[in-house]
């Protein structure tokens, strides 16, 4: 959901700049098209992981190529470019609240909601969790997958961000509505009011904006995968409803079709409100966030206060550290499926209201509905598909 949305406004800010800009008549997709941009990505990801298995490992060795190459083109290029660059002081220590197009002022509030961009921008990396079944020596190179990811993320993510706030060139304008990207997609301005100010055209901005596309479409594309899988293990334990249907695997394909199409079009229902609401992106990084990290409380949780003597140790193993990362990772996802929930624009109205808390009300309240009429009747967790007997698999 979220890669879709921001894939489909990277895209428009490309067709804006690449037609004029906002001053110039430059063709700002209206949300019907924009719509139609967000749902012909979910569809293209859908159709890629239901016939074109062996193209996506394919891509996905492009895709690790086109995050390294360009974002080390963006971290590099943009602050060379940028004709003045902001101070230190000035990266590390000012609060930008743009209160007058958020309407939000009090800085500690604005701190606050600052987490948002980070636990949204590190999602994902648990997708090797996801695909453990298709890897090999999985108990070992799982763990080893995530933190690698979590590492990655953490170095690019931080260059990114420091290239793109070192080389802000007036910070006031960035979230102007009269400014050449329209005031919709900040990233777009910065490069813009680089490029332009050195060389007086659009064309490296296009061009880094067509490198940010390409990483929002790889990504997209990894985390269909991911999501379908977990519907496919959902559905094989009995865990969803009409699971014989989610768990079917597609007999020449041998991928889970059915699994990938309702990620699909449960993706595509979420986003709808982008036809009316202002502030979809927000409620659906909201959602997509709280549902994956909110998962995972629940078995740190459970392993928090696990008697030691219940628990048997893999391979990957924390030792005594164990206790104190769950206790922290258990914290912090309490924190921000707390934050996800809040306002980010007043005065609240039916244009500006964070929808996530509706969305996420109405599904907890429809799983516990099915829990308590149908689903505690018959299930009794994880169907085991392996059987070990005499220490053989």
């Amino acid at each position: 959901m979220s890669q879709a949305y921001a894939g489909s406004q990277t895209l428009q800010s490309i067709i804006l700049l690449c037609t004029g800009t906002n001053k110039d008549g430059g063709y700002y997709a209206p949300r019907w098209l924009f719509l139609c941009m967000y749902m012909g990505l979910t569809i293209i990801w859908a159709v890629l992981n239901t016939f074109a298995l062996e193209v996506i490992a394919f891509i996905d060795i492009i895709s690790i190529w086109w995050q390294v190459i360009g974002g080390l083109a963006i971290v590099i290029m943009l602050p060379l470019v940028a004709l003045t660059t902001q101070s230190a002081s000035y990266v590390f220590t000012h609060f930008e609240t743009a209160s007058e197009s958020t309407g939000i002022s009090n800085v500690v509030y604005a701190a606050i909601l600052s987490v948002l961009v980070s636990q949204y921008s590190l999602y994902g990396y648990d997708a090797a969790a996801h695909l453990t079944e298709e890897t090999k020596g999985a108990d070992k190179n799982g763990p080893i997958a995530i933190l690698s990811s979590i590492g990655i993320i953490s170095i690019f993510g931080w260059a990114y961000i420091l290239a793109l706030t070192f080389s802000i060139q007036d910070p006031s304008y960035l979230y102007d509505p009269t400014n050449e990207t329209a005031g919709a997609f900040v990233p777009a301005q910065i490069l813009y009011d680089a490029f332009h100010g050195r060389y007086h055209n659009a064309t490296g901005a296009i061009i880094l904006l067509f490198i940010i596309w390409g990483s929002f479409f790889f990504g997209g594309l990894s985390i269909t995968t991911s999501a379908a899988r977990v519907v496919y293990a959902l559905s094989r334990d009995e865990g969803i409803p009409f699971s014989s249907i989610w768990r079917k695997v597609h007999p020449k394909h041998k991928v889970p079709s059915n699994a990938v199409w309702l990620c699909a079009v449960i993706c595509i229902l979420l986003g709808l409100p982008i036809l009316k609401v202002n502030v979809v992106f927000t409620a659906i990084t909201s959602i997509c966030t709280i549902g994956w990290v909110g998962g995972y409380a629940v078995p740190i949780f459970a392993r928090m206060v696990m008697a030691e003597k219940n628990f048997k140790p893999g391979p990957f193993y924390l030792g005594k550290a164990r206790r104190p990362v769950c206790l922290v990772a258990f914290l912090w996802i309490c924190y921000t499926c707390c934050v996800f929930l809040l306002p980010t624009f007043y005065p609240i109205t039916w244009d500006t209201f964070n929808y996530a808390p509706v969305a996420l009300g109405v599904g907890l309240g429809l799983i516990m509905l099915w829990w308590m009429l149908d689903a505690r009747k018959w299930f009794k967790g994880p169907v085991r598909n392996i059987d070990i007997q005499n220490g053989k698999v």
